[in-house]
């Protein structure tokens, strides 16, 4: 059987929803949040890490600003991604959101499952946000479906050697995994590690199709459902 791993933004969820929805709703809630959990140790530890790497600073407040400004430039760092988690974690047990899936996705993640596949994640969204993500996802709790889940601290998304780690982590071969990804880079890398690989094309992320050469050889898909039978069966 076959390994289905699955990157998350312009793949199964559409990219306005983590920069549309999750984004704001983090930056909007993290000075509340501070207020109420800055205490706690869970939270107070990546806080201190922010005042200690930004010169020690010494008021909240100040470290929020930091962190605002960190997710208007969308940077990539651990504490951020940690709090934005427990931001998150918040809403979605307050039902302020719901992760929307393309329609696809869904009842093709099921059906792969029930066929026999094992499925995985690898976006570049801290592990805890993709449980949350697909926990209190629009068509119900999907979590339960993936194997694993991997973000950039098993490597870059454009590091061959991230997608052989990854193998490794399943206890699969790399040509016994096909990733779907919208980012050819990321494809690019797949592939050279040994993967086999397909490009999610979706026009609501991407209105101009990529075609030939902008696809670097990675046949082309708009749906999950367009996944050929034969690519599950090495």
């Amino acid at each position: 059987m076959t390994t289905i791993l699955t990157d998350i933004e312009g793949t199964t969820s559409s990219i306005s929803f983590v920069k549309d929805v999750l984004f704001p709703y983090a930056r909007a809630a993290l000075p509340g949040f501070v207020r109420e959990h800055g205490h706690e140790p869970e939270v107070r530890r990546w806080l201190d890490m922010v005042a200690v790497e930004n010169g020690g600073m010494c008021q909240d407040a100040m470290i929020v600003e930091t962190l605002q400004g960190w997710i208007d430039e969308d940077r990539k760092h651990t504490a951020l991604k940690a709090l934005q988690g427990m931001v998150w974690d918040a809403g979605y047990r307050d039902g302020d959101f719901t992760a929307p899936l393309y329609p696809d996705v869904a009842p093709m993640l099921r059906a792969w499952r029930g066929a026999g596949h094992s499925l995985a994640v690898y976006s570049s969204g801290s592990v805890p946000a993709q449980k949350l993500l697909f926990s209190h996802t629009d068509a119900g709790d999907l979590a339960p479906l993936f194997d694993g889940f991997f973000d950039t601290e098993v490597g870059g998304k454009r590091d061959a050697a991230s997608y052989r780690a990854i193998a490794d982590a399943l206890g699969v071969l790399p040509k016994d995994v096909v990733f779907l990804s919208d980012v050819v880079a990321e494809l690019d890398a797949a592939r050279e590690a040994g993967m086999r690989t397909k490009l999610v094309d979706r026009r609501e992320d991407y209105p101009e199709p990529r075609l030939s050469e902008h696809t670097h050889g990675h046949v082309r898909i708009e749906r999950f459902d367009q996944v050929d039978p034969d690519l599950l069966d090495p």
